[in-house]
């Protein structure tokens, strides 16, 4: 058979996955050290695994489909009174926008390895504190400065090349954060409601290059093209072949990916929080399962009431309140909360935070969701505030930011959004996607409030 160099690492990855989904795993690693680097053995060790059931002391149920979430989840508001002036509405698109690209742009240059999931026996969140304070930048109260002490000192570096660096920012560079928030847009105003899981993978298609997705994305366009490939390019038993798509070699299923996606939709369904997590299902579940879907649905909801409510602890709730209440995420972002609740400093806090979850690999979902949560319930609103302590707890740094941004920026809307982390953005973002690169951040608020306002139109506009 072809060569397959991935293989033994897509295994590997496989069994910590099965494990933490709740089946019983014991005697695999043995095993796939017995297939060594052979291909046939170490397929049949994968398909041993993807035949595993859930064991049935697992203490969390975590189904996929929409239906079944729903049945599983608290109760909640599902859709917020929405009545505001035109331009107090404009106001809040211009902010979900700017605050996202400006949370993204703090942490793109910390997404290392030694930040992400530390090195030398310290936590990524201490090495991120030790660059700030080596550049005398500490507390963060701006973008990642390129120069550190802690460069000679512990042998950290920002990304040189990054140009979100407090010396060279100009405007919003191209990032995966950001390019999926462009499609989500750009998706709604081809399709509006009616869009499925299949679109989005003839979206990508046409859209997005090979080259700029990654682990569960990587896998489920790969593995979509090959039925592109083999079958009729049409959506025709779709449901069936989903599974396979989202799951085939698929390791990182529970990962990030999906919940950084989930804002463009929630633009749309500003104030609904229901739909902006059905929306973001829909999205979810062409390449993620259980958590990984729960977190976009989890963000989704949040971002959607963050554009009429302001408290934090309430919007955190309504997150809740979308996704199954007895799931590893929901557990996870409750206990999230409750440190956040108790800890009296910026540092305790995402060391608490970092502790309870480092079990979980640095771009899981539920340990960055986690974070999210924290961040947002102990900046009590303050913008700067959440965005540090969500970058500052390290694992997806830029992911972070940038959802803990565009919460706050949707709550407070752009003109309470402070000038030193907006105005060297320049309104300019480039997203290396067709219509948007380059293309000014307020346009592409403009065009989330218009798809709003038609896939809205009960919600009052004065």
């Amino acid at each position: 058979m072809a060569k397959f160099p991935m293989l033994a690492s897509l295994v590997k990855a496989e069994l910590t996955q099965r494990r933490e989904e709740g089946c019983e795993t014991e005697g695999f690693e043995a095993k796939i050290e017995a297939a060594g680097e052979e291909e046939d053995a170490l397929l049949r060790v994968y398909e041993e695994l993807m035949a595993l059931p859930v064991a049935e002391a697992f203490p969390f149920r975590e189904p996929n489909e929409l239906a079944a979430i729903r049945a599983e989840r608290p109760e909640g508001p599902r859709l917020l009174p929405r009545s505001m002036t035109e331009a107090a509405w404009r106001d809040k698109f211009a902010g979900a926008w700017l605050g996202r690209c400006a949370g993204c742009a703090l942490g793109k240059p910390l997404e290392r390895g030694p930040f992400m999931g530390g090195s030398d026996g310290r936590p990524g969140w201490d090495n991120i504190r030790l660059w700030f304070e080596g550049a005398d930048a500490w507390p963060i109260r701006g973008y990642t400065p390129r120069e550190s002490r802690a460069a000679a000192q512990y042998g950290l570096a920002a990304n040189p090349n990054s140009g979100s660096l407090r010396e060279t920012i100009r405007y919003m560079e191209s990032d995966d954060d950001i390019r999926y928030t462009t499609l989500g847009l750009l998706l709604l105003e081809r399709k509006g409601l009616s869009f499925t899981s299949w679109d989005i993978g003839e979206l990508w298609f046409e859209l997005l290059p090979f080259g700029q997705v990654y682990t569960a994305e990587t896998q489920a366009y790969f593995n979509f093209a090959s039925l592109w490939g083999r079958q009729s390019r049409s959506a025709d038993d779709w449901e069936e072949k989903r599974e396979w798509v989202r799951t085939y070699m698929n390791p990182y299923r529970e990962w990030i990916g999906a919940q950084i996606r989930a804002d463009g939709f929630a633009y749309g369904a500003a104030g609904h929080p229901e739909l902006a997590a059905e929306l973001a299902w829909r999205d979810a579940s062409f390449s993620h399962v259980k958590n990984g879907i729960y977190g976009e649905m989890f963000v989704a909801a949040m971002i959607a009431a963050a554009f009429v409510e302001t408290d934090m602890e309430r919007i955190v709730d309504i997150g809740l309140s979308e996704i199954p209440k007895d799931s590893r995420l929901a557990h996870d972002v409750r206990q999230a909360v409750d440190i956040a609740r108790s800890s009296r400093t910026q540092l305790e806090l995402v060391e608490r935070v970092w502790n309870a979850f480092r079990h979980y690999h640095p771009v899981h979902t539920n340990n960055n969701a986690a974070l999210v949560a924290a961040s947002l319930i102990f900046a009590k609103g303050d913008f700067e505030t959440g965005i540090a302590t969500a970058v500052l707890g390290g694992w997806d740094t830029d992911c972070n930011g940038a959802t803990v941004g565009s919460i706050l920026g949707a709550s407070l809307g752009r003109s309470a959004l402070p000038g030193g982390w907006i105005d060297p953005l320049n309104d300019t973002l480039y997203a290396e996607v067709n219509g948007f690169h380059q293309i000014a951040i307020s346009e592409c608020a403009d065009r989330s409030f218009e798809v709003f306002r038609k896939l809205n139109p009960e919600a009052e506009i004065l």
